[in-house]
């Protein structure tokens, strides 16, 4: 994969950036988390948007990588939400999964096997 600063169409990209979510996909936007959401039944809270943000956050942190370790995710998540109970938190806030159903929101690709059952997550 290409460092962003080295690809040109990247750096060069005429983007609104939401402040909110500056590390949000290109083709995401709040309505199409929403709309996810409503087909979803979740009804968004702050703390669905501060998970969000960590998931977009930790792709961001990680583009360079082929691809994205669920465990490492998962351990991240974790941690990020440890204040707040952690990885049980995130499956009051995500029932389908916080990574799986939490990438979808997100506008992120879910890490291979992060939609298998027997992991954790259901799609």
């Amino acid at each position: 994969m290409l460092h962003v600063s080295s690809d040109i169409n990247k750096l060069t990209r005429d983007r609104s950036v939401d402040p909110e979510f500056p590390h949000a996909p290109e083709d995401w936007d709040r309505q199409h988390a929403q709309d996810i959401a409503r087909a979803e039944e979740i009804k968004l809270t702050d703390g669905h948007w501060e998970a969000v943000r960590a998931l977009q956050s930790y792709y961001a942190r990680h583009e360079d990588e082929a691809k994205i370790n669920p465990r490492e995710l998962h351990d991240a998540l974790d941690e990020h939400f440890h204040a707040q109970g952690g990885i049980k938190h995130l499956y009051l806030l995500f029932p389908g999964g916080p990574i799986a159903q939490g990438c979808r929101l997100a506008g992120l690709k879910a890490p291979f096997m992060a939609s298998d059952p027997s992991f954790g997550s259901v799609s």
